[in-house]
């Protein structure tokens, strides 16, 4: 018993004079200080830098402290560099001293370690991570023990107040563990999904120089996370240039076919402008050839009155011949003449006739050759799907549609009206035919007629004139019917020919759009062909662009604490968000041996 009083005693002396021998220690060490400040300056091979940064659950900063690694090849007494609000030395006891950003300490050949904390929490990036259940927004600390359909969602952005060369350089790698026991239905667009023992790992990479958002749904039970781990590394590998030539030769396929398209467009071009040059002409002749026709059908009602006349005049001649008494010379002075008149102006017909015959053949002539030029191509309802579907310029895709279509339309009711056309010729010959019969004779009957005069008593000629003159009236009437009948048609064609005429005009009008379309479609494809040309070349300078952005092999580090740091090998990032869990219960035993003090902790120890 009294030993143990003994030692009692001993032991709180000893705990009462150890703060009376502090200054001692504080002092001896001062005299090693003093010594190895005697001692030559040490130096260094470069140094190595670990950022780790604790964040909250939400992303926001909440300690950033570095592990800096000296390679010192000389021992003796070495300076770094940064603003820390406190150091401490990981390598051994030794003390190292702070002066604004300079940290100073002694360190013996080999890696020295040293940890600063910053008096920020600063990342070369920003971190926002979002939670979701069921579709609501919760906080984390809601969301520990849950149950339902979770969405979290990592939003990664540039921090602009920090050195951008770590966001254009580095790496990021972001992942977290479910429990797997606890989780199911596990979805994401941009990760990785990876079985890890009992947990499934998720994993996103984000490449330097991007920005992301980053998701994934799971359907959770009593939730739990045990933090998201991110790191970031340079990417300083190498990328080299895939063999690009078999690429690039189908390329240079692709650029010579675009300049067979271009030298097809310009052969199109051509003719479009020709088909309308033809078709224009063609409009022309036709409206020519209609107002021919127009003005022929306004004069038949003249021409059929004429003619009428003159068969009433043949009837009534035939009908006072019938009738001899009362008729002297002098009548028979004025039936010659009469019928020199009559036959004179069967001449002015017959040559009318003669002129609107060669006028209307050689319009037919021209009209027949242009309509029958028209291609009579039948494009299929799949073709023409396909069509404009292509990859052609759609607006003139839809003029050769619309040309296409007037061209049939054209072609179709010409060919219902051709055979009208044709008969109108062999009609007028026919007419012409008759007339330089009915002229011929008048003529013969105006001969006899003088002769009988001449050689014989006019009354007892009479008999024979009169017959002449019957047959004459019957011939006329025959072909005054005829002249109806033709009057008629011409009308019917007349009326016919307009809707051909605008059919024509349309198609004119369709064919000026095809050439003015093509015309552009030539502009485009000859652009195309000319931009393509060093196509080729262009897409191996745009791949050797794209990979050297992603080639960061020349990237050299520097320190992430201080720019006056030199020969730094390598910086990393380290950074865990903490963790969201379920409170725990506080022991009451704990919370009472919290509250005692150190004097009855250690008393408690001989209790």
């Amino acid at each position: 018993m009294k030993s143990m009083k003994k030692i009692l005693i001993s032991l709180l002396c000893l705990f009462l004079v150890l703060p009376w021998l502090a200054p001692f220690t504080a002092a001896s060490n001062h005299q090693n200080e003093t010594e190895i400040e005697a001692e030559d300056a040490g130096e260094t091979a470069g140094k190595d830098e670990v950022v780790y940064a604790t964040l909250s659950p939400s992303g926001a900063g909440k300690e950033l402290y570095i592990v800096n690694s000296l390679e010192v090849t000389e021992a003796g007494e070495i300076a770094d560099y940064g603003a820390y609000s406190n150091v401490k030395n990981l390598t051994d006891l030794s003390e190292i001293s702070q002066s604004g950003d300079v940290v100073e300490m002694s360190a013996s050949v080999g890696k020295f370690y040293y940890q600063g904390t910053l008096d920020h929490t600063n990342l070369p990036w920003d971190f926002k991570m979002t939670y979701y259940l069921d579709g609501e927004e919760v906080t984390p600390e809601e969301l520990a023990g849950k149950d339902g359909t979770l969405e979290i969602e990592i939003d990664t952005t540039e921090n602009e107040a920090i050195d951008p060369i770590f966001y254009e350089n580095y790496l990021l790698q972001i992942s977290f563990a479910f429990d797997g026991e606890k989780t199911s239905n596990i979805e994401t667009d941009e990760g990785i999904l990876a079985n890890a023992g009992k947990d499934i790992q998720v994993t996103y990479t984000v490449l330097p120089e991007e920005e992301a958002v980053l998701s994934v749904t799971a359907d959770v039970t009593d939730f739990e996370l045990a933090g998201i781990d991110i790191s970031a590394i340079p990417q300083n590998m190498s990328i080299d240039a895939p063999d690009t030539d078999e690429f690039t030769a189908e390329i240079g396929t692709l650029a010579d076919a675009l300049q067979s398209i271009d030298d097809g467009v310009l052969e199109l071009k051509g003719g479009a402008t020709e088909l309308h040059e033809g078709t224009t002409a063609l409009q022309s002749g036709s409206t020519e050839y209609k107002e021919g026709i127009q003005a022929l059908n306004n004069g038949s009602g003249e021409l059929v009155s004429g003619s009428k006349a003159i068969q009433d005049a043949l009837a009534t001649i035939d009908q006072s011949l019938g009738d001899t008494d009362g008729i002297d010379g002098g009548d028979f002075n004025m039936m010659t003449e009469g019928l020199e008149e009559f036959a004179s102006a069967l001449r002015e017909i017959k040559n009318g006739l003669v002129e609107l015959k060669d006028g209307f053949g050689a319009a037919y002539e021209a009209l027949d050759e242009a309509i029958t030029a028209i291609p009579g191509h039948e494009v299929s309802e799949e073709e023409i799907i396909a069509l404009k579907q292509s990859n052609a310029n759609q607006d003139t895709v839809d003029k050769l549609l619309e040309v296409y279509t007037a061209a049939l339309t054209v072609k179709g009711t010409y060919e219902q009206v051709r055979d009208g056309f044709s008969a109108v010729t062999s009609t007028l010959e026919t007419m012409i035919t008759s007339l330089e019969t009915i002229v011929g004779s008048i003529q013969e009957l105006i001969a006899g007629f003088n002769e009988f005069l001449e050689k014989m008593d006019p009354t007892s000629g009479l008999k024979e004139l009169q017959e002449g003159i019957s047959t004459l009236s019957a011939n006329y009437q025959a072909f005054h019917s005829g002249l109806v009948t033709y009057t008629e048609g011409v009308g019917e064609l007349a009326a016919g020919y307009t809707e051909i005429d605008a059919g024509i005009g349309e198609l004119n009008n369709g064919t000026g759009e095809l050439a003015s379309g093509v015309s552009e479609l030539r502009d485009g494809t000859a652009e195309l062909a000319e931009a393509t040309q060093d196509m080729p070349e262009q897409v191996t300078e745009e791949i050797d662009e794209m990979l050297a952005q992603y080639d960061k092999s020349d990237f050299e580090a520097v320190s992430f604490v201080s720019d006056k740091n030199e020969e730094v090998n390598s910086v990393q990032f380290v950074l865990k968000t903490e963790p969201i869990e379920k409170a725990e219960e506080t022991d009451e035993a704990e919370e009472e041996s919290e509250k005692k003090s150190l004097w009855e902790r250690f008393l408690d120890l001989f209790r």
